[in-house]
């Protein structure tokens, strides 16, 4: 929107009704271009126009209802308010349902067309911001769309993705709830040589025992009560492409033995049949225990341990990257605004210091959560009351607030310049020593952002 209030293109060919219209507009504190004719508004509408169109119904040569299928072939989403005469009604209920946004009857009050101009220009300010919002989140492609942060922790877990993406060897990733197993494995699939292939996941802990080797392996007609036909299993499903087995540590130990059958021989066989299939898969398997120990209780298989670690991703918690918060509070709410079709609110100070100083036991799925809370109430409610796990109540003092954002800085720009601390001084034109200060102060140092 412009410094006014919002931008109108007027069509009339009757030039006192269009000037008079347009001085009301403009004393409401409305930008009006005022038109003549059908083709003379036409002109104005260009692409992403930042307002709305109010023409009248009855012109010579293209008449408003041209003007408005026209207008909406060059943009669907305008709102187009006509102005109709008495007799005109009937067709301008027509037109609302061929797309118009409100129609006009003359004479009508100064203040009823400000009011329709008003509701009609927040809808069109709605339309705009979403198209920037999907702009925004179409330019975020492949890793870095899954797996947002620009903290060194981050960083890393990418490079590490894309070290291991091509080699094809099973990965264990490790990490609490919601850190974004899936997204990981995911982004090992699609760019590694798999990705045509079909990506194929299994939530063990999701899985009822009693159907579990059926999902895994598949069944022939007959081979149970129910099997009335042929059913693919998983594995077999997988054949060139990813295995993805959520909580592995939920897999029951007598199907833990089968599955490592298959890891070593490569060969699968249905419920039922004799028959054994070749399958060619990559495995990535995720939990959030210690496997390692699991097996040393017993309660889950070595061999099976070994054969799914082959290289191993461990993703830090939320709480252990506090600097890529606002990042993701951003993305998230860009997402949910574009899903809720809402407006995105910005976080104030107080809420931003609220996020930072949670310790976000449901990590970045908490945070995710706490977004479409925060979109949904439009941000009339502070973030600290979307938080599920309850929160420590924040310092709320200038001092604090300031030395979040300070620390969020500091954190940015030292990964951005690859823990170069001359780089880091130049581009916040800061003297070595109070760099120096400042690092020591939020406990940042350099060998973490190499």
């Amino acid at each position: 929107m412009s410094e006014t209030q919002g931008t109108i293109i007027l069509a009339d060919d009757e030039a006192p009704m269009r000037e008079s219209a347009a001085q009301w507009l403009s004393l409401a504190g409305f930008r009006v271009l005022a038109c003549a004719s059908a083709p003379e508004a036409l002109g104005r509408l260009e692409t992403d126009f930042p307002g709305i169109l109010i023409t009248d119904v009855r012109m010579p040569g293209t008449d408003g209802l041209e003007l408005l299928r026209q207008c909406r072939e060059h943009d669907p989403d305008l709102p187009v308010v006509l102005m109709t005469g008495h007799g005109d009604v009937a067709m301008a209920v027509e037109a609302m349902r061929a797309g118009a946004y409100d129609f006009l009857e003359k004479p009508f009050a100064p203040e009823t067309m400000i009011d329709i101009v008003r509701r009609a220009l927040e809808k069109r300010a709605l339309i705009l911001e979403n198209r920037v919002l999907k702009a925004r989140l179409r330019q975020k492609s492949g890793m870095e769309s899954r797996l947002l942060g620009q903290s060194a922790a981050m960083i890393e877990l990418r490079e590490t993705i894309a070290d291991l993406a091509g080699t094809g060897v099973n990965v264990l990733v490790t990490g609490e709830t919601g850190t974004g197993k899936e997204q990981v494995a995911r982004c090992l699939h699609l760019a590694g040589k798999r990705a045509a292939h079909p990506f194929v996941a299994l939530n063990c802990a999701a899985m009822p025992e009693s159907v579990f080797e059926s999902e895994l392996f598949g069944f022939e007609a007959g081979a149970f009560t129910g099997a009335v036909k042929r059913r693919i299993g998983k594995l077999e499903y997988a054949h060139h492409g990813t295995l993805f087995l959520d909580e592995i540590e939920s897999m029951p130990l007598n199907l833990q033995v089968k599955l490592l059958r298959v890891l070593q021989e490569r060969m699968v066989e249905r419920i039922g049949s004799n028959a054994s299939i070749p399958v060619d898969f990559r495995v990535v398997a995720a939990t959030k225990v210690d496997l390692l120990e699991a097996s040393r209780s017993g309660a889950f298989r070595e061999d099976l341990y070994y054969r799914l670690n082959v290289a191993e991703i461990r993703l830090p918690p939320l709480r252990d990257r506090r600097e890529d918060i606002p990042l993701l509070f951003e993305h998230f709410c860009q997402a949910a605004s574009l899903a809720f079709e809402r407006e995105a609110p910005l976080p104030g100070p107080a809420d931003l210091n609220t996020l930072m100083s949670h310790n976000w036991p449901g990590n970045v799925r908490e945070l995710k959560n706490v977004a479409e809370r925060f979109v949904i109430g439009q941000g009339r409610r502070p973030a600290s009351e979307f938080l599920a796990h309850g929160a420590p109540e924040p310092d709320r003092s200038f001092t604090a607030q300031v030395a979040v954002f300070e620390k969020i800085l500091l954190e940015q720009e030292l990964a951005r310049q690859g823990g170069d601390i001359g780089r880091v001084m130049s581009a916040l034109k800061l003297p070595r020593r109070t760099l120096n200060e400042k690092m020591r102060r939020y406990g940042l140092r350099r060998r973490d952002y190499l």
